[in-house]
Parts: structure tokens; sequence; C-alpha cells
């Protein structure tokens, strides 16, 4: 097998998941799923159908990833992380016709019991806060904090928090990378 389930976790028929995989205690992977390479899924993880799990992406425990949600390559859900798919439910109204895509782009993590409300883009590399409310667009290492979620700074590719100077340019205190910010607009200079 090319990548690992424990045995308590159900595996549906019609999913596609990776090698290098790890899948634990209590998880639910549904048909039409894709799961990268290298991704871990946390104990009592749910991967609906059409889901989209990109390499080495890692969830923790307690999230549900509903259809509609795509997680690029090397993203990061922390625990109890929150997705929702449809903007106004009720149990009495079906609407799978109106579930909204969510994408989170790579490198970007969401910090532990924050909730993505459908149908916004996590841009590259940004930070959401624990216990954030997301409802809008977040940019490209834009870090959002508070409910409703708002960017209060940016972070590197390594996460750590960007101070510009007067130019508009910065550097990763890790890895020594540098920034260049124009308006509300960061780019990372190789």
């Amino acid at each position: 097998m090319a990548y690992y389930a424990h045995p308590t976790a159900v595996i549906d028929e019609g999913c596609q998941i990776g090698e290098g995989s790890k899948i634990w205690h209590f998880c639910h992977v549904m048909p039409q799923s894709t799961i990268g390479e290298r991704c871990i899924l946390g104990q009592n993880v749910v991967v609906s159908p059409n889901v989209t799990l990109g390499n080495n992406v890692k969830v923790q425990n307690n999230v549900s990833i509903y259809t509609g949600v795509i997680c690029e390559d090397d993203t990061f859900l922390g625990p109890s992380v929150v997705f929702t798919n449809v903007i106004n439910p009720r149990s009495f109204i079906e609407r799978k016709n109106e579930f909204r895509t969510t994408l989170v782009k790579k490198g970007a993590s969401i910090g532990a019991n924050a909730t993505i409300i459908c149908g916004v883009t996590l841009g590259a590399y940004s930070m959401v806060g624990a216990g954030a409310v997301v409802t809008k667009d977040v940019p490209d290492f834009g870090l959002v904090v508070g409910n409703p979620a708002r960017l209060t700074g940016w972070v590197s590719r390594f996460g750590h928090r960007l101070h510009f100077d007067a130019e508009g340019q910065a550097t990763c205190p890790e890895s020594r990378e540098t920034y260049k910010k124009t308006e509300q607009v960061v780019v990372w200079i190789r």
C-alpha cells in the first residue's frame, strides 16, 4: 500500500490517496476526493466528496473539509478548523447546487478553531490567526486575525512577521529571503 490508514479510518472507494500519506484514527475519506502525496490527516478528520488536497498538506485533529474546498500544496489546517460550503444553510432546503469553492493557496496556514466562510481565497503563504472568522479573500503573505478577520500585517514563507522599511522591503529573520510591498501587495524576491 502506498499510504497508511489506521484501522479505524474509513476510506471509501473512488477516492485517490497519494504515496506516503498517513490517515489516522477515526478519519473518513469520501468518494471522488483527492489527497496528494505525503499528507497527514490527524484524528477525526472528514474529507468530503470532490475535495482536493495537494501534496504535503497537514490537517490537524477534528477538521471537516467539505465539498468545494481545495487546498494546494504545503497548506496547514490547525485543530478544529471549520469550513462551510453554503452561504445560507437551512435543514429543510437542499442547496447542494449552491456549494461555493474555497481555495487555500500554496503554503497558507490556518490557526486552531478558525472558521472559513465559503467562497473565499486564502492567498499563498497567508496566515489565519487562531479563532479568526474569515469572510473575505486574504492576500498572498497576508496575516489576518479576529472576527471578522482583518488584515493586520504580513508574514514570510517561513511564517515570520515582516517589517517593511521606507522603501517597502523586508527580510525574513529565519530564511533571510527578501520581500517587497507596494500598496496592499507583497511579493517574494527570490
